[in-house]
């Protein structure tokens, strides 16, 4: 198996695609505490090639990968083609989920976690750099814990990790 040290991110292309961006820039900007292993840097899927063709790239970046993060906007629930075929593929990997809610919900949101995670084990974040950077470097670990004592379902920091961290 290849080494997975890559963060594959999941979101709404049309609709939320600036957030994705604004993380891409958060990790050039020096003044911000903030990287990640783009798996999205490993190839690239174009918009006119088939949908079998995607997929098998999308499968290549998971593969490399070491954490799912989902951005969950308004229609990220709603996307089934790729976004939800990318999660499936993630839980069925067994990878550390991250959702970041990008309406600034510090805990799991009911009426817009994609079904598919609703009750997977996952650490649900708002979008921050702060608060993404913490999950990248703790929920991995957190993950494989409560996973091997057979723990599941929506986790996420209290207040005083928010405090910790200036939001």
């Amino acid at each position: 198996m290849a080494y997975r040290n890559k963060t594959y991110v999941c979101f709404d292309g049309d609709k939320d695609m600036h957030y994705y961006r604004l993380m891409c820039a958060w990790k050039q900007h020096e003044g911000i505490n903030f990287n990640f292993f783009n798996a999205h840097d490993l190839n690239t899927a174009r918009d006119d090639s088939q949908e079998v063709s995607i997929k098998r790239q999308l499968r290549e970046r998971l593969n490399n990968t070491a954490v799912l993060v989902v951005l969950i906007g308004e229609q990220t629930r709603y996307l089934y083609r790729f976004v939800r075929w990318e999660m499936e593929q993630a839980v069925q990997m067994g990878l550390p989920v991250i959702a970041v809610n990008l309406n600034g919900l510090r805990q799991q949101d009911a009426d817009r976690c994609p079904p598919i995670i609703r009750d997977e084990l996952a650490i649900h974040i708002s979008f921050n750099a702060a608060i993404l950077q913490y999950a990248l470097e703790h929920w991995p670990a957190s993950n494989q814990k409560y996973r091997t004592e057979g723990k599941t379902g929506a986790f996420y920091y209290k207040p005083d990790v928010y405090q910790r961290l200036g939001l």
